[in-house]
């Protein structure tokens, strides 16, 4: 296998992918919660780790990807209290959508899709786990709190120290918490959905949800798997407190690598309710098309900002474009010739895999789909038409489009089809344009044309 670089957010350092298990890649993102229709930002992981999926069955290896829905959150209880429904009914409104958005924008649906309302039974004897040990407490009135206290090396991966916390303004003080740092595990509620528990009625805190769902489905890795994936925004507090139960249930940093994706800002601004620019995705891939959307995003690193504006979305519609022109004229001239696509393989792609190994970079990645696209159009204005080269251009476009997520279709000619394009071809040479452009209007409709 082809040695692939990544950069672990957990060290920051660029390290060598090492997997637990030879030949094998266990994945988890942090998804969505599912109160509204979701806004383009939601989108950046879903692209940038689907892209780092495909990437390693690429290279070989044999992918679990997991990512969740949050089910059960103030903000559902919120909506689905202003619309009338209960939060079951909103949540299932909400995640069909969604998953019917991921598609449209190229990615692959997860291979699981956890929910911390059907993981429950999981959460509460895993919050019990951490009272046993020492890690966590209840209080007298019914929350349940993490013990920071009880783990070592607290905010090594968002560079927060236990002190410089402390001084901080921003931390939540409770009477009842040991220590301002202590998270919740459990809280008491009065209102929406709950759960009854030895400590109280309630539900769980949102930190609790996604560690205990990857101890539950990698039980045999003893709840270590090899990249945890979200947005930069999650480092702390989210990621930084799976960690810390991970430490304190598993005696493990709950991922090997952790990787961060940068945000998507609005002409350079950051998108935010308060500033009005959000925009959601229904609306963007509805307009734009979900490949030149994603193609923007392929555009920057992974890590870095990505800027959404008319002029990206716009360069991003004409490059589609441009690809998706010549990987179809690739795919009907070769049939035409009778050639079949399946048997076709690329014989040099060492440029874009040496690109997307150096840490996902997309950037340069691209710049090599640019080039073989350019020296396929080339190729396909010689006569008689190069045969070998075409095929070698496709075979490589077909494989660079899937590492990249970028579903690009190409008409499957049946025999009729030849047919009426080699009628087209003929009239056309003969300079009978009524009668060609008869036929150009049939395949053009065939989308073959």
């Amino acid at each position: 296998m082809r040695k692939l670089t990544i950069f672990n957010s957990y060290d920051n350092k660029l390290e060598e992918f090492v997997p637990l298990r030879e030949g094998k890649a266990s994945i988890y993102v942090c998804g969505p919660t599912v109160y509204s229709s979701p806004h383009i930002g939601n989108f950046r992981p879903v692209i940038v780790f689907d892209v780092l999926r495909r990437l390693l069955i690429s290279l070989g290896y044999d992918v679990t990807f997991v990512s969740n829905y949050t089910d059960v959150d103030d903000k559902i209880i919120k909506r689905a209290k202003e619309l009338g429904i209960s939060e079951k009914e909103l949540t299932e409104q909400v995640i069909p959508e969604f998953a019917s958005l991921v598609q449209s924008v190229g990615s692959m649906l997860p291979d699981i899709t956890p929910r911390p309302t059907v993981y429950m039974p999981q959460i509460i004897s895993y919050i019990d786990d951490l009272i046993k040990n020492g890690s966590a407490y209840a209080t007298p009135s019914g929350d349940v709190y993490f013990r920071i206290s009880s783990v070592d090396q607290y905010g090594h991966l968002s560079g927060n120290t236990p002190e410089q916390l402390m001084a901080g303004a921003r931390i939540e003080s409770s009477g009842e918490k040991e220590s301002p740092l202590d998270f919740a595990l459990w809280k008491k509620t009065e209102e929406g959905i709950k759960w009854n528990t030895p400590w109280c009625d309630g539900r769980p805190g949102w930190h609790t949800e996604c560690c205990v769902m990857i101890n539950s489905i990698f039980k045999d890795q003893g709840g270590l798997i090899d990249i945890h994936g979200g947005g930069f925004d999650l480092k702390f507090p989210h990621h930084e407190n799976e960690i810390a139960q991970a430490r304190a249930h598993n005696h493990n940093q709950l991922a090997k690598y952790w990787m961060h994706n940068g945000f998507i800002n609005i002409n350079n601004e950051k998108m935010s309710k308060s500033l009005g620019n959000v925009l959601l995705a229904k609306d963007i891939v509805k307009h734009y098309g979900g490949m030149p959307f994603r193609l923007m995003l392929l555009n920057a690193h992974y890590r870095a900002p990505v800027s959404f504006s008319d002029d990206t979305i716009q360069e991003a519609m004409k490059n589609a474009n441009k690809l998706q022109s010549v990987y179809k004229q690739l795919a009907v001239e070769l049939q035409m010739a009778g050639v079949d696509l399946s048997t076709l393989k690329a014989t040099n792609e060492d440029k874009f895999f040496e690109a997307m190994c150096e840490d996902l970079n997309t950037p340069n990645a691209l710049a090599v789909v640019y080039e073989e696209a350019k020296l396929a159009n080339q190729d396909l204005r010689v006569r008689p038409l190069p045969l070998e080269k075409l095929g070698e251009h496709f075979a490589a476009l077909r494989d660079y489009f899937f590492t990249l997520g970028l579903t690009f279709a190409y008409p499957t000619l049946l025999e009729d089809d030849k047919r009426l394009m080699s009628e087209y071809l003929a009239l056309k040479k003969e300079k009978k344009f009524e009668e060609s452009d008869v036929l150009r209007k049939k395949l053009i409709e065939k989308g073959i044309l």
